[in-house]
């Protein structure tokens, strides 16, 4: 059988691909990998979302692929989507962070619900399209705290207004698919959902791995506000290779991938926040440590939630490479090789190479 960085290397050397939030920490790190596989890339986002940020270092905006643009901005998206011209659409533009949903409820829900709603239409307009990838979050599902973990099928909802924008896009993902991609020629429209995605180049506000970096960089010692929340962990190239392996079967067959797909760790990589900054600090050294801050209680932190994979593994004989030990390592490595003036694109494509060489290995 075809491993899957052969598959890959296949399938996207040459292959136009149009990806949403390339600027962003997730869309960073996939502009990198395709660029890798030999696709032609073209990018549409906002200005990177942070200062620092991984794009700033690893990207080219003198590159006329890398454009600026607002997935809210419909007709700005259908025009740059109809110039490129893609074979493969991936959709990861989006607010992102739980904490500024709050803050700005009105722009997450249209970010992510129109956002998402745009982008489908221009893959409905756009005839060049095989395969949409549209990237949701584990934060979809109703999440009543128990159970062995979230299926395909579990019902959507969300308590904050960022959970619930991403259930509602995944509404609207369905009503697109049935509405107007199901027709046979219709391209593969799926939606994906992963965990706490963590990885070297993310240096947004109010998440773990980014706040522990920055803080330890500057001689700090970090603050955690709930260092008994449980989450689960998983290296940021585990959940694109599924994206990208996704994207390629659905282009060959679309009525056999179409729909909604998990790519989250399983249980047992569902670490406490205190157990993956005492691992975090140990990799970076120094006797670098941590400290319990105040909690906020009008920001309470969801109750523990996992995905079921299992359709993913069957189907896909996808699964995580890297344990929560090995990408919490990975991250400490980076950050650390980035503060002491490492070149951080020469970081990402080293661990991307030695993520397809296990890959190619199994």
């Amino acid at each position: 059988m075809e491993d899957l960085v052969a598959r890959l290397e296949r399938f996207y050397a040459g292959r136009r691909v149009f990806v949403t939030g390339h600027t962003g920490f997730k869309g960073g790190w996939l502009w990198l990998w395709l660029e890798r596989l030999g696709a032609e890339v073209t990018g549409y986002s906002l200005e990177p979302p942070s200062t620092p940020s991984l794009w700033t270092m690893v990207g080219d905006d003198a590159d006329p692929r890398s454009l600026r643009g607002d997935v809210r901005d419909g007709g700005r998206l259908l025009a740059a989507v109809a110039d490129a011209r893609p074979e493969v659409v991936m959709h990861l533009a989006a607010q992102a962070i739980v904490r500024e949903s709050y803050a700005s409820p009105a722009a997450t829900f249209d970010a992510n619900v129109m956002g998402t709603v745009n982008v489908l239409e221009a893959v409905r307009h756009a005839h060049s399209v095989g395969a949409a990838i549209i990237v949701t979050s584990d934060k979809c599902y109703e999440n009543t705290g128990g159970g062995p973990g979230y299926r395909e099928d579990d019902r959507l909802g969300g308590r904050d207004p960022y959970s619930a924008s991403k259930a509602c896009a995944e509404i609207a993902t369905a009503a697109y698919a049935r509405s107007f991609f199901s027709a046979p020629g219709s391209p593969a429209v799926c939606t994906v959902r992963a965990g706490n995605a963590i990885g070297g180049g993310d240096f947004a506000a109010d998440r773990l791995i980014p706040d522990l970096a920055r803080e330890l960089a500057a001689g700090r010692t970090p603050e955690l506000r709930h260092p008994d929340s449980t989450r689960p962990w998983q290296f940021v190239l585990d959940p694109l290779a599924g994206y990208l392996d996704l994207a390629a079967r659905a282009h060959a067959e679309p009525e056999a991938y179409a729909g909604c797909w998990n790519f989250g760790p399983d249980r047992a990589q569902a670490w406490p926040v205190g157990r993956v900054a005492d691992l975090f600090c140990a990799r970076w050294g120094g006797g670098a440590a941590w400290r319990r801050g105040g909690e906020d209680p009008a920001r309470a932190e969801a109750a523990m939630l996992c995905l079921d994979s299992a359709k993913a593994r069957e189907r896909l004989g996808w699964r995580t490479l890297l344990d929560t030990a090995g990408a919490v390592g990975q991250c400490a490595d980076w950050y650390r090789a980035h503060a002491e003036g490492r070149d951080p694109r020469r970081l990402c494509l080293d661990q991307i190479d030695a993520y397809m060489e296990a890959a190619h290995a199994l």
